[in-house]
């Protein structure tokens, strides 16, 4: 940052302070409470021309806890250079922070950043904001004090920076750090988030509440920045939201209000009373244990008057973590999504790591809904001692597969078209929801696979024939499910960009290669992810009836290279 970010020449900032407002985020206090605490920054014997600043800061009126990063370049790392004072409204001295309260200094092309962390030790007020000025004399203290009577500069009355403590000044937009603390009621301020999204990639919300309201005129720059996220923490749990799902002006279009006036609201919530008891039941039904709290995520797009609208993910992922707090197989526990119209659980992609001392599971899908964790052991009779019975009882006590009985799955039996269909629709995460069945001519809205099949369909996971069928009821062969298998992989975001002569590398191995009829790029594609093998090594089999086993091999092997379980 330099003297142009502040609007000043270099001898203007020689003469002036910056007052720095952090106001708190944890929600409204009463003017019986609205007491102020000033912190002045001062800087002994500053060089002519030296440049003071705050790069990065939080309070925490709860706590009395105060974090900055304030930078100069007068010397390189002179410690003790800086230091706090902390001053109630009339000037009464409440502390002083000393250069032990520094974490550490670091020095990066001239200019030394001093980091540290100090509790004002005075929680037993509310204080509603935190003022940082900066001052280049070590004559002269600096002391902010305010009245929030001037609308130009927030916060100051007869006296922000200027007056008889000499040199005039100006009240100057923070900017944010990586951590924002939302207050209850979730408003998040507007240049705050601007200004954090300007200089880091992903910026934290903190929530006091449920709920976080984010200003869209603070996104508009960030979401056309690859990678850009807000991750939004509470005690419920963590939303990873990307910005570049969101679309801005459509959103603010289908609303019917102007971009200004545009919030997108996400919300953590917990589930308690009868809502989490449906989720218990659900998972009773079918053998599971729910071993966390149920949450719901969403992301709305919002406007005056509690005007809401969706917001299309798209096939964009989005993570969300809720903590567990007991260790757990990850062979047979699984991320769920619940459907409050079918009142039933469904797979959702998830990874279970223990992250200082607890299981976090990090549940991945795009759209909004309910989510928990259930734990299963499902085991059947006849995979005992098959070669599949690893894939198979982790996928069913991830709900990806099922059996034929409740302690069968016949494994070498031959799988359909319009079974394997719903398997990768379910090893994606997807709700059921199209009700259009005209997709194909020979799929009736009275089929049980109806709506998986257009859901596949919709996702580009299959494919019909040229007179408009799709053989439903048809054996798949070892082709066709390749085939599926990478779309499905497409759909995930694992994209192939195998050359011509890479598959013809691939496939030279196997003597029969010769017998694929199309599927020549995503035969070769599936080898080379390592979710397809040969029948032998010499032999791919394409034109084979896939069994049951295989169709369940493939899909973990998929699913375990997405990302989706471990």
């Amino acid at each position: 940052m330099n003297n142009k970010d502040f609007g000043f020449s270099s001898s203007q900032i020689e003469r002036k302070r910056s007052a720095f407002r952090v106001k708190s985020m944890m929600g409204k206090i009463s003017h019986a409470l609205a007491l102020f605490m000033i912190v002045s920054i001062l800087v002994p014997v500053i060089a002519f021309g030296a440049t003071l600043g705050i790069k990065s800061y939080t309070y925490d009126k709860t706590t009395g806890n105060v974090t900055a990063t304030v930078y100069s370049d007068v010397y390189d790392n002179v410690s003790g250079a800086v230091y706090l004072n902390v001053y109630t409204p009339d000037l009464h001295l409440l502390k002083k922070a000393y250069m032990t309260d520094y974490t550490n200094t670091e020095t990066v092309n001239g200019v030394t950043y001093y980091n540290f962390t100090f509790n004002t030790g005075i929680t037993a007020k509310v204080y509603d904001a935190v003022y940082l000025s900066g001052q280049y004399s070590s004559t002269v203290s600096s002391r902010v004090y305010a009245t929030d009577a001037n609308p130009d500069v927030p916060g100051c009355t007869s006296y922000c920076g200027g007056g008889g403590y000499g040199g005039g000044g100006s009240w100057i937009p923070p900017v944010a750090g990586t951590t924002i603390s939302v207050p209850m009621t979730g408003e998040v301020n507007e240049d705050t988030l601007k200004n954090a999204l300007a200089s880091n990639v992903n910026v934290e919300l903190t929530l006091s509440g449920d709920i976080a309201l984010l200003p869209a005129s603070a996104l508009v720059d960030a979401v056309g920045k690859a990678g850009s996220t807000i991750t939004v923490r509470s005690d419920n749990g963590t939303y990873m939201l990307p910005l570049t799902i969101l679309d801005l002006n459509t959103l603010a279009q289908s609303l019917g209000i102007p971009l200004k006036d545009l919030k997108i609201k996400v919300s953590i919530t917990k589930l308690t009373g009868d809502s989490a008891a449906a989720v218990t039941s659900a998972a009773t039904s079918i053998g599971a244990k729910v071993i966390t709290d149920a949450v719901d995520f969403n992301v709305i797009a919002l406007g005056p008057g509690d005007k809401t609208t969706s917001i299309d993910f798209g096939k964009t992922y989005v993570s969300r973590s809720i903590n567990i707090t007991n260790t757990v197989d990850t062979k047979s526990v699984t991320g769920v999504l619940y459907n409050e119209t079918t009142k039933k659980l469904s797979f959702v992609p998830a990874i279970f790591e223990v992250k200082d001392g607890k299981t976090v599971a990090t549940l991945k899908r795009n759209g909004n809904s309910i989510y928990t964790v259930v734990e299963m052991n499902k085991n059947f009779t006849d995979t005992a001692f098959h070669w599949s019975r690893d894939d198979v009882s982790l996928l069913a006590n991830k709900l990806v597969i099922d059996g034929m009985t409740d302690t069968t799955f016949a494994p070498d039996l031959s799988i359909t078209r319009a079974e394997f269909a719903a398997l990768a629709v379910r090893s994606l995460g997807l709700i059921l929801n199209i009700t259009t069945t005209a997709t194909f001519s020979d799929v009736e809205a009275s089929d049980w696979y109806a709506t998986t099949v257009a859901t596949a369909a919709k996702a580009g996971i299959i494919e019909g024939y040229e007179d408009g069928s799709f053989k439903p009821n048809a054996q798949i062969t070892r082709e066709e499910l390749a085939a599926m298998i990478v779309r499905t992989m497409n759909y995930a975001g694992l994209k192939s960009n195998l050359s011509d002569s890479q598959q013809h590398a691939l496939l030279s191995k196997f003597s029969d290669s010769n017998n694929i009829v199309w599927a020549q790029k995503e035969i070769a594609t599936a080898i080379d992810a390592g979710i397809i093998n040969g029948l032998t090594d010499t032999t791919i089999g394409s034109s084979n009836q896939a069994t049951r086993a295989e169709a369940a091999t493939m899909l973990k092997r998929f699913l375990s290279k997405a990302g989706f379980i471990n």
